[in-house]
């Protein structure tokens, strides 16, 4: 807790000072002992007070301890400057291109639940951050599309043996994979069939940073802290965006889709038939009524739920774009730019269980609450927009931030590699001698 900053400082609070022993002969406060060296150290321990009292009333302490009511973890400032020294200084290197009908090779159409793939793969092309000498790169851009593997109808183990070969191939055209095992280097599928697809290569699993859309740890693939989470949009939006629109939402909270887990089945089994809560179990036919039933419950609803599913879903970003406060219902669920954004702020965070409960608790949120986080859900709608050529702070740029922030544990690894092979070398010649 901050200090108050009506209370003044005062010698007095500092007990170190109010206990000292009056009659001590070795008191720098005694009369009889003032000399020169004494009065210099009470000139100096009042300056020490001054100083401290200053920086508690000064507006920079005030702002440091007080409430922060930004979206982010931490203070907007230090996020600014940080986003504009990336902006500034990361630089990747993007491997060329292998089997122009295997891998990504032109831009595939920018629509569907996949398109946040293909918008990164453009976009990376294009901005700033691509360098072309490797030696500059803070981090190495394998350009794999397992997604475009997969139209082509090659089976899993066919997909696994084309990845491999990529691989490979780095491995001996450049000698930047073998420093770190590829912990320098980072891949973009934003499909299970692209996870699937690189599990036979051990270091591109454990090693390289991975960003995906399945961002879930409750398996032994994903891996929080080292991994990234893509955030999943289904373009293009043909409605603007949403929020700021209370009086407007009359419905406590909406869902719709398939049931093809145990939580969708209790949520549905819990809530189908409830007044308040507008729960569709793959109810809407969008060959019959298009999009637009949809669209129009998302800017109704208070609430949208988002549980937990088998495989990525964009409904969390739908929800983001309508001005629907998100209700994450996941227990293993690392949500996009988790370590910089404060999801608490815009959003509903619940365990699975709490599906029994969903209603009372959607309930005890007030009304001064709900347009809290909806009023800070309009504050970073922005970032979760995918944008041709890119725009400052948008997905591309978000996920870029999470990349530039992970180099620290790059660095870390690129020098305990470079130990190792230092101590290789050392007994290699101890043995010769």
């Amino acid at each position: 807790m901050s200090p108050s900053p009506e209370k003044s400082i005062s010698v007095a609070n500092f007990p170190a000072v109010r206990n000292r022993p009056r009659g001590h002969r070795g008191s720098c406060g005694c009369v009889q002992l003032a000399t020169t060296a004494c009065i210099v150290v009470n000139v100096i321990y009042m300056l020490v007070l001054f100083v401290f009292s200053k920086q508690l009333h000064s507006p920079l302490r005030k702002r440091a301890f007080s409430f922060d009511s930004s979206v982010f973890h931490f203070p907007e400032e230090a996020f600014r400057l940080d986003y504009e020294q990336m902006e500034e200084e990361f630089k990747v290197f993007v491997y060329p291109d292998g089997d122009p009908e295997t891998y990504f090779h032109t831009p595939r159409k920018l629509t569907g639940k996949y398109a946040s793939e293909g918008y990164f793969f453009k976009n990376i092309r294009e901005s700033r951050f691509v360098t072309e000498d490797p030696r500059r790169a803070h981090l190495f851009f394998l350009p794999i599309s397992c997604h475009k593997m997969r139209g082509r109808g090659l089976t899993n183990e066919h997909m696994i043996d084309e990845v491999k070969k990529y691989v490979e191939y780095v491995k001996f055209e450049y000698p930047y994979w073998n420093r770190t095992l590829g912990a320098d280097h980072f891949f973009v599928t934003c499909h299970d069939i692209g996870v699937k697809a690189t599990k036979g290569v051990p270091h591109l699993m454990k090693n390289s940073i991975r960003v995906v859309c399945s961002s879930r740890y409750d398996d032994d693939d994903y891996i929080p802290h080292k991994d990234v989470t893509l955030p999943q949009v289904q373009l293009p939006f043909f409605h603007p965006p949403g929020g700021n629109d209370f009086k407007n939402r009359n419905t406590l909270a909406f869902w719709a889709g398939r049931s093809d887990s145990r939580l969708k089945d209790d949520l549905t089994a819990m809530w189908d038939n409830d007044t308040e809560l507008d729960i569709q179990n793959n109810r809407i036919d969008f060959r019959a009524t298009g999009h637009l039933v949809f669209m129009e419950r998302l800017y109704k609803s208070k609430f949208c739920l988002c549980p937990h599913g088998p495989i990525g879903s964009s409904r969390i970003s739908d929800s983001i774009h309508f001005g629907c406060v998100p209700v994450i219902m996941s227990n293993y669920y690392d949500l996009p730019f988790n370590d910089v954004l404060d999801w608490r702020k815009f959003s509903v965070i619940l365990k699975e269980t709490d599906v029994y409960l969903l209603k009372d608790i959607l309930r005890s949120i007030s009304e001064k609450h709900f347009m809290i986080l909806n009023q800070n859900l309009v504050k970073i709608q922005k970032h979760f927009n995918w944008n041709t050529p890119p725009v400052r702070l948008d997905a591309f740029h978000m996920v870029m931030y999470e990349l530039w922030r992970r180099r620290h544990l790059i660095r870390s690894a690129r020098n305990s590699k470079t130990m190792e092979e230092i101590e290789v070398i050392r007994k290699r010649l101890f043995r010769s001698a």
